[in-house]
């Protein structure tokens, strides 16, 4: 498939995600059958999990139907999953720390009482620029993108530029929404550069957009995607729950088995719009690398959750010195789907 056309494909996946996120689906009330989960998901590559336990039928296999609902924005999301609009969110762990500090910039009927029950992965975060970037020095003055300004990713990208030498007067943040539209705006020369995952770094980096690092390597240790829900949910929900971690661990077993990686490769490229074999391919090598890929048995990184709260306490509003990861998790599900 051409550049041009996958980019494309991209644009026509925007109208897809628009279409499930109308306005009528955001206010619709939940009034599911029991069993059937919704869950709220960033269009990117880290969902592999999500799709292949569908098509494996892992969610089957613990007795579940999985809507999987795009969301263009943290503040669509992570409003939707405070309001119960959706049970589950596949989100950064960041979203639901800021809202339960009081930090989340939307706004909700219900009071933020919510947690994360899983881990998925350390964000995969890679910072894309525009081609005429070539040091450092270039960014000064730059417009940067962002989900939201305050939660998310935002602080991730605010140390990436700031060990670059470069603070918060010498560069604009811009709130733009997700990865998709992040992506998008970016090949329309809207800003200079923002975070970007595969597979839209590996088309992005054909167009000539440079990589100028990613947060694992200047941070160490991150928790980027877990699985978050509010606590009365999973009170009421219990094997619901405990079944999405079993059917989520039995496809990143799958995954992480060689043999299968033909089978992941068509599974990829049906789900992500836009996507061919070879970006499914170079996405593979990213996301299950054995070493930095989605942690193997979906186990949540309490190291990376306490390097999350540094930055938060550094660049959070209003500032909270936030110590305790444990206030942020609730390991009782996973422990029960482990054992």
């Amino acid at each position: 498939m051409s550049k041009n056309l996958r980019v494309l494909g991209f644009f026509a996946a925007a109208l897809i995600f628009a279409v499930h996120m109308s306005p009528l689906a955001a206010q619709a009330p939940n009034t599911h059958k029991p069993g059937t989960l919704k869950v709220n998901v960033f269009p990117a590559g880290f969902n592999w999990p999500l799709w292949v336990a569908q098509d494996q039928g892992f969610f089957l296999k613990n007795r579940l139907e999985v809507e999987l609902i795009p969301t263009p924005s943290s503040i669509a999301q992570m409003t939707g999953l405070i309001d119960g609009r959706f049970d589950i969110a596949m989100t950064a762990i960041d979203n639901l720390i800021a809202y339960m500090e009081g930090q989340g910039e939307g706004k909700t009927s219900a009071e933020p009482d919510i947690t994360a029950f899983m881990g998925s992965d350390n964000g995969f975060l890679s910072l894309l620029v525009a081609p005429d970037i070539k040091t450092g020095a270039d960014l000064r003055g730059k417009t940067f993108s962002v989900d939201a300004l305050t939660t998310g990713y935002a602080f991730v990208l605010r140390r990436m530029l700031e060990k670059e030498g470069l603070f918060e007067a010498d560069y604009t943040l811009e709130k733009v929404g997700g990865m998709l539209q992040r992506f998008n705006a970016l090949m329309e020369g809207k800003q200079a550069g923002t975070l970007l995952v595969p597979p839209f770094t590996f088309v992005a980096a054909d167009k000539g957009y440079r990589e100028l690092g990613t947060a694992i390597n200047l941070l160490g240790s991150y928790q980027g995607v877990v699985a978050g829900a509010r606590r009365g949910w999973l009170k009421d929900h219990r094997e619901e729950a405990i079944g999405f971690i079993r059917a989520y661990i039995s496809a990143l077993d799958w995954l992480y088995e060689a043999t299968n990686r033909g089978k992941a490769i068509v599974t990829y490229v049906e789900h992500m719009a836009g996507s061919s074999a070879s970006v499914a391919e170079k996405s593979y090598d990213i996301l299950l690398d054995p070493r930095s890929g989605f942690a193997k048995k979906a186990e949540l990184d309490v190291g990376g959750i306490r390097t999350v709260i540094e930055l938060r306490s550094r660049y959070g509003e209003p500032r909270k010195n936030l110590t305790d990861p444990a206030r942020y998790y609730d390991q009782s599900f996973y422990k029960a789907a482990t054992q």
